[in-house]
């Protein structure tokens, strides 16, 4: 038989600034008096309890926090000791300059892109900051996104809301231990690079390295809690990547990761291939290849037009840089052209990028960036003459959208527009690899073409219509380098 009433628990919780030191100081227990039962009772009778009466479980006493712009704080302990309710003592006095990781607005219905940032361009920039840079994520919605890439999207959405303190409770608890490292990694970068205040707390002590952590709480049972105080520098790289192999691979090792790319998986003929390796995991892929005859850029690189037989014999280009999502904003895409420039074996190398601007990984490898440019206004033309027959440009990359569109207006008038488009570009529209395709060359092979292949044609004019960044590479760079050092 029961008798007797609901458990008590009472939380007290005192508060106060000290403007001396700059610091909260904290008191704070709990209450607890147990439901008297049957069993309870048994168990006060057994051990000698006074189960109705009222006990203090004291959690924190004159604990002292002091907090700066920047700080990244590590609570860690067992689940039980008190790292949540200092976390929510911090929520109340920080009120609306503070932002919980789990209380992030989400939409669900709609792209990424739609979903972060006042502009395009800060969408781009912001989802690029935690890795998220990938042509196909922009425009997925939040619930087709994995864990990891979750967890990277609401810290994206923290920083999005500019308010000063993050905190983060069970941090990266329910990630795999690589993918919480890399987390850990971006989220005290983008912290400190902000400006803001991260706390997180967890039972994990595993993300110490990763986080580099100005202040470290490991919170014991009662009021057991030690406090470090550290110099406050971003982390100097990731530990899930430390073990990470460059080798040379094989184009077998890149059409594993070729579908991760945002463009097809087909690869321009390559000169070398690398891969990086961690244990048996292929974490990512560069793929150098034969440059093409003109390079908007080329010329301010090197202050010559080089001839074809230069280009063949001393030039490459990167074709495809590919990092598994898991290890993307690691540096692993920096780290893998560093460690390749120079083992191409050719002088000069070249990378024409979209994605340049919102990530700098080719810079970050010893690159420089040599110019911006515009499409050439023949493709910018025929873009336009697409969009008055129908097509919405934004869309002309894709296949399927093209092909629809060639069924509703007919092959004739895509056909009138590509020729139009200036010479030099006939044969990235055909996928020639002719050395030279004249316009009579070109006019032959529109009038054998169908559908199909007219679609893939438009896909290429949309890659040729998007502004692009031109960089380059020396190996004499490095020489001049060596010869410095002597």
């Amino acid at each position: 038989m029961t008798e007797g009433v609901v458990p008590v628990v009472v939380g007290r919780r005192a508060r106060r600034f000290d403007e001396s030191r700059g610091c909260f100081v904290y008191d704070i227990s709990f209450k607890t008096r147990s439901q008297i039962t049957d069993r309870t009772i048994e168990v006060a009778r057994s051990f000698g309890l006074g189960i109705d009466e009222e006990k203090e479980h004291i959690l924190y006493r004159d604990f002292e926090l002091k907090l700066a712009d920047g700080d990244v704080v590590y609570i860690t302990g067992d689940s039980g000791s008190g790292k949540s309710a200092l976390l929510r003592a911090l929520a109340e006095d920080l009120g609306d300059k503070a932002i919980d990781i789990s209380d992030v607005t989400i939409a669900t219905d709609k792209p990424l892109i739609d979903t972060v940032g006042a502009t395009f361009q800060e969408a781009l920039t912001l989802l690029s900051k935690v890795g998220l840079n990938d042509a196909f994520l922009f425009l997925r919605m939040y619930p087709e996104l994995s864990d990891g890439q979750k967890y990277r999207y609401r810290i994206a959405k923290m920083i999005d809301l500019g308010k000063r303190f993050w905190l983060c409770d069970e941090f990266c608890s329910t990630l795999d231990r690589t993918t919480a490292k890399i987390v850990a990694f971006n989220i005290q970068k983008m912290s400190r690079r902000s400006g803001a205040t991260l706390v997180v707390a967890t039972t994990h002590t595993d993300l110490e390295e990763d986080m580099n952590p100005s202040i470290v709480i490991r919170k014991g049972w009662g009021e057991e809690i030690k406090v470090d105080y550290r110099p406050n520098v971003e982390a100097s790289g990731c530990t899930a990547v430390e073990d990470v192999v460059i080798r040379e691979a094989t184009k077998g090792d890149y059409l594993r990761l070729s579908h991760l790319h945002y463009r097809d998986s087909r690869l321009p003929v390559p000169i070398k291939i690398y891969a990086a390796e961690r244990a048996s995991e292929l974490a990512g892929v560069v793929a150098y290849s034969y440059p093409g005859v003109n390079a908007k850029g080329r010329r301010l690189a090197v202050g010559y037009r080089p001839a074809l037989k230069e280009l063949n014999t001393d030039w490459a280009v990167v074709s495809r840089v590919i990092v598994h999502p898991k290890y993307r904003s690691t540096g692993l895409g920096a780290r893998l052209l560093r460690d390749t420039l120079p083992q191409v074996g050719r002088r000069h190398v070249e990378l024409v990028a979209v994605m340049a601007e919102y990530n700098p990984f080719a810079e970050k490898a010893g690159m420089r960036l040599i110019a911006r440019t515009e499409p050439d206004p023949s493709v910018t033309r025929a873009v336009e003459e697409l969009r008055l027959l129908g097509w919405n440009p934004p869309l002309m990359a894709s296949r399927g959208y093209n092909l629809e569109k060639i069924r509703e207006a007919g092959v004739d008038g895509v056909k009138r527009v590509l020729l139009r488009v200036d010479q030099g570009y006939y044969k990235r529209l055909m996928g020639s690899g002719r050395a030279y395709v004249d316009r009579a060359d070109f006019e032959s092979w529109l009038s054998q073409q169908g559908p199909e292949r007219l679609a893939r044609s438009l896909q290429i004019l949309a890659v040729l219509g998007q502004a692009k960044a031109y960089l380059y590479w020396c190996r004499d760079w490095m020489i001049e380098g060596d010869s410095k050092g002597d």
